[in-house]
């Protein structure tokens, strides 16, 4: 008896990314604008190749539904997001407007031949001859921050990268930061901030704004919490457990309380607790970096940046977990 051949499973056809106009603010030490919202990607390249395969692709529909701004950094996956991004933006060769790309420099390579180094690693992977945007990762209280800047201007001058930016600077590390760049300006400080995680970001949103730094808000849906998907603490995934900080023995009580208050009023204004939380990152003057595994996840928070939220939500939001730090 002869079998049939075999037929293949056909694929979903795939779903149209939402239309949604997405703004852009100017940016000190280049010329192309910082676009409002994008995509981070600690995860490209960290786990199996299946999971490697299916955030490749969310990268290029996140380019494709008009996503910009993407950010990577030379310790993610080892230097393989930068490798992967850079094939994802070869494919997308002449795309209009251009990519903003960032990446970051770790904090263990902070000496002025690591510096060196280490942009040389990030472009070859990238295939690009400059970033837009170029981050200390994080301080090292080791190495002179001054070391570290002298060697950003250079790099800056030579236009190998654009702007120069920090991450996860606090207020004084901020200010050691921009005196030792001298007449260049830090452009961009990138730390933790959401509804939830917010007591360290909302004294540097002050400071930002004073002193003209753009703010970049990455986890801007605290792992999740804030896309309503987890109220109750069976519900989380070990992961998304691992990633906050708002979930720890002390704090998980009170972290899904304000979860199920924040819930409720998203529910009674008929809109998403992901447009209430991103459009609450908006209102502070900050820009969200949120991460996604899955074109679906680009393509909801998509529709959650386009979604109006009414100020008085915003503000009941806001009076949920500003109570909570003071």
């Amino acid at each position: 008896m002869t079998k049939s051949p075999r037929r293949r499973a056909r694929s979903p056809p795939k779903t149209p990314a939402p239309s949604i106009t997405i703004g852009s603010v100017p940016i000190s030490g280049t010329s192309k604008p910082h676009p409002e919202i994008g995509l981070g990607l600690w995860n490209l390249g960290r786990w199996t190749r299946q999971d490697e395969l299916r955030e490749e692709s969310t990268a290029s529909h996140a380019i494709e539904a008009g996503i910009r701004w993407l950010d990577t950094a030379e310790v993610y996956g080892a230097g393989r997001s930068e490798r992967i991004l850079g094939g994802v933006l070869a494919r997308h060769a002449g795309i209009s407007p251009e990519p903003f790309v960032v990446s970051k420099v770790s904090w263990e390579h902070l000496r002025p031949a690591q510096v060196r180094a280490a942009i040389q690693g990030t472009l070859e992977r990238l295939d690009r001859p400059m970033v837009d945007l170029y981050l200390v990762h994080a301080p090292d209280d080791r190495v002179p921050i001054a070391d570290t800047m002298g060697v950003l201007a250079e790099l800056a001058d030579d236009g190998r990268i654009g702007a120069v930016g920090v991450s996860n600077f606090n207020v004084p590390q901020l200010d050691e930061a921009q005196s030792a760049l001298g007449t260049r300006k830090i452009a961009v400080n990138q730390i933790r901030y959401n509804l939830i995680d917010r007591e360290d970001g909302d004294e540097l949103r002050d400071h930002c704004a004073r002193t003209g730094v753009i703010l970049e808000a990455y986890t801007p849906l605290a792992h999740g919490l804030l896309t309503g998907r987890f109220l109750t603490p069976d519900s989380i995934p070990a992961a998304n457990r691992r990633g906050s900080r708002r979930l720890d023995a002390e704090h998980a009580e009170s972290t899904l309380a304000q979860v199920r208050d924040l819930a409720t009023i998203a529910e009674k204004a008929e809109v998403t607790l992901a447009a209430v939380a991103l459009h609450w990152i908006r209102r502070q003057g900050a820009l969200p970096l949120f991460g996604a595994s899955r074109p679906e996840q680009v393509d909801a928070n998509l529709r959650a940046w386009g979604t109006p939220v009414p100020d008085d939500v915003l503000d009941a939001a806001d009076a949920v977990t500003r109570s909570a730090h003071d």
